[in-house]
């Protein structure tokens, strides 16, 4: 009866053993997608012998939105702290000026998306792009070249 015993414990152990390797496996593969993914957006990019960095702009900080979202019922919100990429320092003396307009585009546009436009990685790159187009279509003194969120929660 202890023989059985053992040949079952032992194979619920490889059985164990083997399905741990396997999720370290496929988390591996995932954080590596995340990871070029990532340099992609950053503007990273590879060259003969190594990694050349583009370097950033000018950076102008927002305050926090925090806004419901169109789910029906509004029951989700989301708190997003954003910082934009300027393309030129003239471009922060027109920010200064127009920051009611700039706060007002983005609190345009934040609270008519659901919880499925933005909770994947391409949804928040379109939400970005969506914001970085409004914005950039009021601008005269230069353009914002990216937009990076510090802080994106829905809840």
């Amino acid at each position: 009866m202890s023989n059985k015993l053992l040949i079952i414990l032992m194979g619920v152990l490889v059985i164990l053993t083997l399905g741990m390797g396997g999720g370290l496996y496929l988390m591996w593969n995932k954080l590596s997608a995340i990871s070029i993914q990532s340099n992609a957006n950053a503007g990273v990019q590879p060259v003969q012998g190594g990694i050349v960095e583009k370097p950033l702009g000018l950076i102008y900080a927002l305050e926090t939105f925090i806004v419901n979202l169109a789910d029906k019922g509004g029951n989700r919100y989301l708190r997003v702290t954003m910082d934009l990429e300027l393309g030129n320092s003239a471009l922060e003396d027109e920010l200064e000026n127009r920051l009611p307009q700039v706060r007002d585009s983005i609190l345009m546009i934040l609270p008519s998306k659901r919880y499925e436009d933005i909770c994947t990685v391409e949804g928040k790159i379109a939400l970005r792009d969506e914001i970085l187009a409004t914005l950039n279509g009021f601008l005269t003194q230069g353009k914002i070249t990216n937009i990076y969120f510090k802080e994106f929660v829905i809840q």
